[in-house]
């Protein structure tokens, strides 16, 4: 079925043909073409059917305008402009930044002053929920005097906007493959932030049971040079905290010391360990920040 959209198209132009006053020789500079003939005939009539009046006396008649296509020869120009070559790029304009690709992360050299100072590292803070991970994390990344990223599991995870595996409805296999890839995304990351000089801390709720998902993978994502540290208040703290949140990451007081009793197990692990029951988030913060460096002159076995 047609619909009328309005005039019908011009015929296509025949070939050797192009628009008013350009030739093939015109549109091909460096293949000229046959000589174009002179209009068969007499000429036609002028453009206008009025005399045009002779000019006033004592004034010469001005001379007749060449038609454009003569003009622009005579100017030195008979056809398309040729190509030319793109300017240089300078570095400052934007979207021509060569980045390093993210690769392993090794140890960094130990600080040459008290805390970590300068080092860029990356930093893996472990505890359960309502352990004050995510809090802690953002007040050590944003008071180092040098770049400084902070990445969260859970704010990864929920990335997933449609078929997002809830914490409160139990675990299954959707939200194993949902974890464990956003634990992945969060080691690139991790690498890219490391290979440009910007270090970087991730928190996440590690199981000291499971070592082949959660310390194994955050060393195979992220590389050998990562710095775990345990944050573990205790259990009326932790519970006290989590009554406090709100959404999808506010668990059940059952489940919140089901996860507090597993994460006990990293006591005689050699992970460094915070209780932060009796500390506020600044002190956490600067212990934090001697304990990774003790870590990074002597780094844990794990």
């Amino acid at each position: 079925m047609q619909h009328a959209v309005g005039a019908p198209l011009p015929p296509p132009q025949g070939p050797g043909t192009g628009p008013v006053g350009w030739s093939q020789q015109a549109q091909h500079p460096g293949h000229p073409g046959p000589p174009v003939p002179p209009p068969a005939g007499p000429p036609g009539p002028p453009p206008s059917s009025h005399p045009v009046p002779p000019p006033p006396a004592g004034r010469p008649a001005a001379p007749p305008q060449a038609p454009p296509a003569q003009q622009a020869q005579g100017q030195g120009w008979s056809g398309p402009a040729p190509h030319q070559a793109p300017a240089p790029v300078s570095r400052e304009s934007t979207g021509h930044i060569q980045l390093p690709p993210g690769g392993p992360v090794p140890l960094p050299a130990p600080p040459a002053e008290p805390g970590t100072g300068t080092a860029t590292l990356a930093v893996l803070l472990i505890g359960p929920a309502g352990a004050g991970k995510t809090t802690v994390a953002k007040l050590w990344a944003s008071r180092r005097r040098v770049p400084t990223a902070h990445v969260s599991l859970d704010d990864v995870r929920e990335w997933v906007c449609s078929g997002f595996a809830d914490p409160q409805a139990g675990w299954n296999d959707q939200s194993e493959a949902q974890y464990r890839l956003a634990r992945r995304t969060c080691g690139f990351a991790a690498r890219n932030f490391l290979a440009n000089g910007i270090s970087c801390i991730l928190d996440d709720a590690v199981f000291p049971d499971r070592p082949v998902v959660g310390l194994g993978g955050w060393k195979r994502h992220v590389g050998p040079g990562l710095l775990p540290v345990v944050l573990l208040p205790g259990l009326e703290v932790v519970l006290e905290r989590n009554a406090a949140r709100s959404g999808n990451r506010r668990l059940s007081d059952e489940e919140v010391a089901r996860i507090h009793g597993r994460m006990a197990g990293w006591y005689g692990s050699g992970l460094p360990i915070i209780d932060n029951s009796t500390y506020d988030v600044e002190t956490t913060a600067r212990v934090l920040d001697d304990i990774l460096a003790r870590s990074i002159a002597s780094p844990p076995a794990w």
